[in-house]
């Protein structure tokens, strides 16, 4: 009796489970690179900024500097034809004086030396307007120079303290925003110019403290664990913000921008809380209200 030959068994295996790390890495990636170009943009717009100040220091001090060699060639010439004239005119009483006999070359000897103390008034008047001419332009350019530093020295200040500010994530928006955790960071982020900032402190109370355009009442202040709790009230909505720490930032949209406002609670003190209000710079409302 033959028996069958047995066919070869194969395994398949079971189907792999989808890879979940693989998009949030690529999430996160795409995620930093935003934040790198944002930033970018930020600091190219400072740089801009900054050359066109310099470019205006600059026309102002050419322009200065132009008026002021202008005003010392007129004076140089004027002061120039002055000695002229008098040399002349000390030449001509000199050749009187010697012609002159008696009394009248006494007088024509006089006239000479009154004609060489006024030759020479005027020579000292020429070399001081010189002088002072040289001393302003001297002091012109020293002031440029200090203003040029002082720029480059805040420029180089302003850029690191932006490279340093805190990025969080808004909870409407889902982008990364810059916050500032200090008063120097804050004046670091008026200085970027893309939103404006109200600062305030809000004391608890049983009436409402307004920031900018919205209404915002403390409720709660734990300052062991720096958290809060605060009421918002905007378009005569209000909306509870319970339990928020510090640095987080708190969004909300009214119905004047596009973009979302942005509350950022700094400090947690006892009943207090102290901190800033961020809002758009367009103000023309929201599509649909």
């Amino acid at each position: 009796m033959s028996t069958a030959p047995q066919q070869p068994t194969y395994i398949i295996p079971p189907p792999s489970s989808p890879n979940w790390k693989t998009p949030l890495i690529f999430g996160l990636i795409v995620l930093l690179a935003a934040a790198n170009i944002y930033l970018f943009v930020q600091l190219d717009r400072m740089k801009t900024a900054n050359r066109t100040e310099n470019a205006k220091l600059s026309s102002e001090f050419n322009a200065a500097m132009e008026k002021m060699r202008i005003d010392s060639n007129e004076e140089v010439q004027r002061s120039r034809r002055s000695v002229e004239l008098l040399q002349a005119r000390l030449a001509q009483q000199r050749r009187a004086a010697e012609q002159a006999v008696g009394q009248a070359k006494v007088a024509a000897e006089q006239q000479v030396q009154s004609l060489q103390d006024k030759v020479a008034q005027e020579q000292a008047l020429q070399q001081q307007a010189i002088a002072q001419v040289k001393q302003t332009a001297d002091t012109a350019t020293t002031s440029i120079s200090n203003v040029s530093t002082d720029l480059g020295t805040t420029k180089s200040k302003l850029e690191e303290t932006v490279a340093n500010l805190k990025r969080a994530t808004g909870e409407l928006d889902n982008h990364s925003s810059l916050i500032a955790t200090n008063g120097k960071e804050l004046e670091a982020l008026k200085e970027l110019g893309e939103r404006n900032y109200s600062e305030f402190t809000i004391t608890r109370s049983k009436q409402a403290t307004r920031v900018g355009d919205v209404m915002v009442m403390l409720k709660k202040a734990d300052v062991k664990r720096n958290r809060f709790t605060i009421t918002v009230t905007v378009d005569d909505k209000t909306v509870e913000k319970k339990d928020r720490t510090i640095n987080e930032p708190i969004q909300f949209y009214t119905s004047k921008a596009h973009q979302p406002d942005e509350i950022v609670v700094n400090q947690v003190r006892k009943d207090t809380i102290v901190g800033y209000l961020a809002s758009p710079k367009v103000q023309n409302g929201r599509a649909g209200t």
